[in-house]
């Protein structure tokens, strides 16, 4: 406190609503419920959200439980089902497939990583493909699931999972939620943002009744019109176009499969990708695209042509920008979501930046001071974050052989941020590879897109050839054998979702 007064907040405004709105009022109104805190959202129904996304990665389960919430009770809300993985079609050349799976592949021996074993061996005869190591790479191939199988002290017994589900119903589920914890929810349009004439902090907003929302701190959560950070406090927008050009989709939703796949697929189109997410209720279905290279018409009907179930609504069509905010934070203002910036979600992390923006906010809450250090360093770690995934979504384009339209070969052939460029030289000389930071993608989720985009390494650590070569092959035999029949073990993905977590029951 400075000089015996209150700093503590008072008002946490949250503007705008759906997921990122809605998972902000969640974690704030839990532990934010000290008796001197309000948390407010306002959001307008006529405005609406994007609402498409989908699919996650396995850091939603940590959100959920740290809320407190029942998986079963969130995913019969949702209609959701699990995921343990991402299956990409037709990226590396066309007829290529490989799945990028959420487990790790194998074990370390000896203080060596599993894939430099593996690729020794593979030279020799000895060795098996890539993904029959992975527990998740094995189930999802059968389309079984389960949370646990075989013995649960081996490493092989639980899958790493995420989850599929209905963003909408996702929102609504926490907004029940936040209710319950005394947050409260204003509908309405904001029409004018209300600054203090020396700082230029937000003071409050005015609604388009003439309701003026008075606060101390305001999360961003208005999309992509980012009307505090953006509109209001003029932060600019690092445009990443030029490393990812996609920036239309086309989104519908069609029928529910009989047997939903317990992962996303992800489809190399002439001009972007299409994607497809297995739901209780109905099949989310989409089509990423750059509109120098196909029209919207030609992006809805390439999509509307590839539904494997019938179309269930009429497409709808978005537009957007790759990149992010040069700043996540600025003065009373944090932005969390769109309003934050957009990647493609061809890796599923657009939820999981939601909640990363949310984490890092409550590790560094301020109070009515707004110390500087607390700003610098959110605006610091996020940016890290984000160029992060941004590097691992530009390695699905470089990494491909496809030579086949002008998109992918502008892709192909495109100079690369410096980060990406000098992770791909390390890994296709000798299959190395270094975490910096708290970056999201490990070494498994490195190899899983080089190796199955056909870069296979020059070589692979020298240390390997110090071990015993049959001691290695039986060792990765034991391994495979353990996961293949630990996979079969599990019941069917569809089977196990209803008896679990049926919608409706």
């Amino acid at each position: 406190m400075n000089g015996g007064a209150d700093q503590r907040l008072r008002d946490v405004v949250i503007v705008g609503g759906g997921t990122a709105g809605w998972m902000a009022a969640a974690a704030y109104g839990r532990f934010l419920n000290n008796g001197h805190t309000r948390v407010t959202l306002i959001e307008s129904d006529a405005i609406g959200t994007v609402g498409v996304g989908e699919a996650t990665i396995p850091t939603i389960l940590g959100f959920n439980q740290m809320l407190g919430i029942d998986e079963a009770a969130f995913l019969r809300a949702t209609g959701g089902t699990f995921k343990l993985g991402i299956e990409f079609s037709d990226w590396g050349a066309v007829g290529d497939r490989y799945l990028h799976p959420f487990s790790s592949y194998g074990q370390p021996l000896q203080g060596v990583q599993f894939h430099h074993i593996r690729e020794k061996l593979a030279r020799l005869g000895r060795a098996g493909p890539l993904e029959e190591y992975s527990l998740c790479a094995a189930a999802a191939a059968r389309g079984r699931f389960a949370h646990r199988a075989g013995d649960s002290r081996s490493p092989f017994s639980r899958p790493v999972y995420a989850y599929h589900f209905d963003a909408g119903h996702y929102a609504r589920f926490l907004r029940d939620y936040a209710e319950r914890l005394g947050v409260q929810r204003i509908e309405g349009r904001i029409e004018e943002v209300e600054q203090d004439g020396q700082s230029g902090f937000v003071t409050a907003v005015r609604l388009s009744d003439d309701r003026r929302v008075a606060g101390d701190l305001f999360l961003d959560c208005s999309g992509f019109r980012a009307l505090l950070l953006g509109r209001t406090l003029g932060v600019g927008f690092e445009d990443w176009s030029h490393w990812l050009p996609c920036n239309r989709a086309v989104a519908v939703p069609s029928e529910a499969t009989a047997r939903p796949r317990p992962y996303t697929q992800a489809f190399a189109r002439p001009a972007g990708w299409q994607w497809r997410i297995p739901l209780q209720h109905r099949t989310g279905n989409g089509h990423v695209y750059c509109d120098a290279y196909m029209t919207p018409d030609e992006a809805e009907a390439t999509l509307l042509e590839t539904l494997e179930t019938k179309a269930t609504a009429p497409p709808r069509h978005l537009a957007f920008t790759a990149g992010r905010r040069e700043r996540f934070w600025e003065k009373n203002v944090v932005a969390i979501g769109l309003s934050s910036g957009f990647l493609e979600p061809l890796e599923s992390t657009s939820i999981h930046l939601i909640q990363t923006g949310i984490s890092k906010l409550m590790a560094l809450m301020p109070d009515r001071r707004f110390a500087a250090i607390e700003r610098d360093t959110y605006n610091r770690l996020m940016r890290r974050t984000v160029d992060g995934v941004r590097d691992f979504i530009i390695l699905h384009y470089a990494a491909t052989q496809r030579d086949d339209t002008p998109f992918w070969n502008r892709l192909r052939t495109m100079e690369l941020p410096d980060s990406l460029a000098e992770k791909i030289a390390l890994f296709r000389d000798k299959g190395r590879f270094f975490r910096y930071d708290d970056e999201l993608f490990d070494l498994s989720n490195w190899v899983a897109v080089m190796v199955g985009q056909n870069w296979t390494p020059q070589g692979y650590d020298p240390i390997t050839d110090a071990l015993d070569e049959d001691r290695l092959a039986a060792a990765l035999e034991q391994m495979r054998r353990i996961i293949r029949d630990n996979a079969a073990q599990m019941p069917l993905h569809g089977d196990y979702v209803r008896d679990f977590c049926a919608a409706g029951r």
